[in-house]
């Protein structure tokens, strides 16, 4: 290249080598990313996640160490998505508590069939915990309450100030093949068209 890759290059090498399984070249990816972006949070979740698709469980355990290492110099920005009903805008945090109709929305989220993945939640709890933080992502809310809010046919469309988990991802990919319904997420990264099953993106971002 006749430049020096940026953060985001970095970052879309890093985001594919899970998707291959290709450890080595991730640890590279990431070793490049810390140095540019030493607060990124995201690193460290995308590099575990490439060692626990692999199931190098120390390589986990490490990057789980350097993340608590590192905590202080961290951008802890709290995951937020917004979907827009009848011209109003509903604002989901992580973990909503506050919004009108939440306890109708996490009904809504137990009545699905869908089993979260904890390898995609980093905090330092037990599994039990891990499994409820995943289920109350702020993506996984607002698409309940657009199904809860927006006529059958008439789609989705999310935004979210963060890049979508992978557990989010494969949540809407299973939500738009139950309900037969598209979903457009806009995430920090790029669009994501959800429909039957699959993504735009074809599970590479």
């Amino acid at each position: 290249m006749p430049f020096d890759p940026t953060a985001p290059m970095w970052g879309s090498l890093l985001g594919s080598c899970r998707v291959h399984g290709n450890v080595e070249l991730a640890e590279v990816a990431a070793g490049n990313l810390f140095e540019i972006e030493p607060g990124n949070a995201a690193t460290y979740v995308m590099l575990s996640n490439t060692y626990a698709a692999g199931r190098q469980w120390e390589g986990v355990a490490s990057t789980r160490k350097l993340l608590k290492e590192n905590d202080g110099v961290m951008k802890k920005e709290r995951g937020k998505s917004w979907v827009e009903i009848k011209d109003k805008v509903h604002t989901f945090m992580a973990g909503e508590r506050k919004h009108p109709r939440i306890m109708e929305i996490l009904l809504e989220l137990k009545r699905g069939v869908y089993k979260p993945d904890a390898g995609y939640e980093l905090h330092d709890v037990e599994q039990g915990k891990k499994l409820e933080l995943l289920k109350h992502h702020s993506e996984k809310l607002a698409v309940c309450f657009g199904l809860m809010s927006l006529p059958e046919g008439i789609p989705i469309r999310i935004m979210k100030n963060l890049r979508i988990c992978g557990d989010c991802h494969s949540f809407m990919k299973s939500v738009s093949s139950v309900e037969s319904r598209e979903i457009i997420v806009r995430d920090t990264n790029r669009f994501h068209h959800f429909w039957n099953g699959h993504c735009s993106c074809n599970d590479f971002w």
